[in-house]
Formats: structure tokens, C-alpha cells, sequence
């Protein structure tokens, strides 16, 4: 069983950062790939960013150039720096983890993290 805790969302005006963190509890699960979805209001859940326990990583669209993935396999842990953030990065962000080699598939999901960002 694999339990993943997320923190570090909160509201943040527009062009601030902010830094999520996921943290996995597991007992036996290899945990290889880790990384974030966001879902906004009304809308489908998109890729963020997610990292192998390689180094290898992959960024959605939206938000390439403003936000950084890693992660402390030491403690399975896995950090989004989010920069320059707009009005339309607000969405409940969800951490997920899995034992896939891709970096965006996952099968575990935490319960998600609200960002808002408004002046």
C-alpha cells in the first residue's frame, strides 16, 4: 500500500512562486515515477510535470519554462517549484506515483492541494 501526503498549496498573487511536496509512504512498492496533475474548474486533468527515480522528466505544455520537478528518492519525495504563476494555474493539484518507467503514468493519487492564484 502506498500513501502519498501533499503540501505546500495556498494562495499566491499573480507572477509569485510557490512549492508543492509529495511525500510517499510504502512499505514494499518500488516507487519509480512521481509527478503532478492539476485539474481546474470545468476542466480535464492535465500533466504538470512528472520525474523518474532516474532523472528523467516530462512537462506539460502549459506550463514548460515556469515550473522545475525533482524529488529526494532517499525519502521519495518529489518537489514542483512553480514560478511566474498566472491566474489560470488555479486547480486542485494532485501528486500521483507508480512503479512505471514512464514519468507521467501513475496509479496512486494523493488527495490533492488547492493553488490559487489571484491579486
Amino acid at each position: 500500500q502506498v500513501q502519498l501526503v501533499e503540501s505546500g498549496g495556498g494562495l499566491v498573487q499573480p507572477g509569485g512562486t510557490l512549492r508543492l511536496s509529495c511525500a510517499a509512504s510504502t512499505e514494499r512498492f518500488a516507487i519509480n515515477a512521481m509527478g503532478w496533475y492539476r485539474q481546474a474548474a470545468g476542466k480535464e486533468r492535465e500533466l504538470v510535470a512528472g520525474i523518474t527515480s532516474g532523472g528523467t522528466t516530462k512537462y506539460g505544455d502549459s506550463v514548460k519554462g515556469r515550473i522545475g520537478i525533482s524529488r529526494d528518492n532517499s525519502k521519495n519525495t518529489v518537489y514542483l517549484q512553480m514560478n511566474k504563476l498566472k491566474p489560470e494555474d488555479k486547480a486542485v493539484y494532485y501528486c500521483g506515483a507508480s512503479y512505471y518507467y514512464t514519468p507521467d503514468e501513475y496509479e496512486v493519487w494523493g488527495q490533492g492541494t488547492q493553488v490559487t492564484v489571484s491579486s
